[in-house]
């Protein structure tokens, strides 16, 4: 079976790839660094040709609303054709809890891309995940003012990028659903408390506020914002196991 993993040389492009060569397949980790370019188009026939199943994990650079409403117009367009073209039987993509944050513009964008999916005609699968772990630092360093870090006290449930890679991978390999799963950590916790928890495990000293008025990306916060309560499956990695593991690294 071959796959194309659009996004494939990032955090979870990388770790799918790994996992999907392991089972035999065929995978091309498709990025502008590896001479495909969703937005120009460069290279992304000849990557698809006789793919049966695709994984967008492409992201955009900017956080920006027009430029992120920008690339994910362009790149699910200029995905989507390409793969009708070339007779992909599976899409799969990787979104967030996109309805929940309407007030930011990257999940605006995010929420255009999930519609030009569904009404694309190919069979597809959407994964919302929660935040990952591994972005904890810049979640800090979004709400840094001076030298206290603001956050919203609204809780959030993040997971570490290992287990949404494992749901990527058994997922490229399964059959579509035609609608979405909701994934997220197997722990539940407040966004400032987190966030502090990982600051003394780093050694950072900077003092954490937790403010409801500070924004997340530009969205304003409440307790279901950044958490699914609809029945996701969670990963297995803890906070403590995955410090534990990237503190090693």
């Amino acid at each position: 079976m071959k796959i194309v993993i659009i996004g494939g040389t990032g955090l979870i492009g990388s770790k799918t790839v790994e996992r999907l060569r392991k089972q035999g397949c065929e995978v091309v980790a498709a990025a502008p660094n590896t001479g495909v370019n969703t937005i120009t188009g460069e290279g992304l026939e000849a990557a698809l040709a006789g793919a049966e199943v695709v994984i967008d994990l492409a992201n955009s650079p900017s956080f920006e609303d027009q430029p992120a409403m920008d690339f994910f117009t362009t790149s699910g367009r200029n995905l989507l054709s390409a793969g009708k073209i070339a007779g992909v039987r599976h899409h799969i993509a990787l979104s967030v809890g996109t309805e929940r944050l309407q007030d930011c513009g990257y999940f605006r964008a995010k929420l255009v891309q999930e519609e030009l999916i569904r009404a694309s005609g190919i069979p597809y699968t959407i994964v919302h995940s929660t935040q990952f772990m591994e972005f904890l630092a810049s979640i800090a360093k979004s709400g840094t003012v001076g030298e206290a870090v603001h956050l919203s006290p609204a809780y959030v449930q993040p997971i570490a990028s290992d287990d949404v890679a494992d749901v990527m991978a058994e997922i490229a390999l399964g059959a579509p659903i035609n609608g979405m799963i909701e994934i997220s950590g197997p722990e539940r916790a407040r966004m400032s408390e987190l966030v502090a928890r990982y600051l003394k495990a780093v050694g950072d000293p900077r003092e954490v506020v937790a403010d409801p008025e500070a924004l997340y990306f530009g969205a304003r916060l409440n307790d279901t914002s950044l958490v699914s309560d609809n029945n996701p499956r969670l990963g297995r990695i803890t906070f403590e196991q995955w410090f534990a593991t990237a503190a090693r690294k």
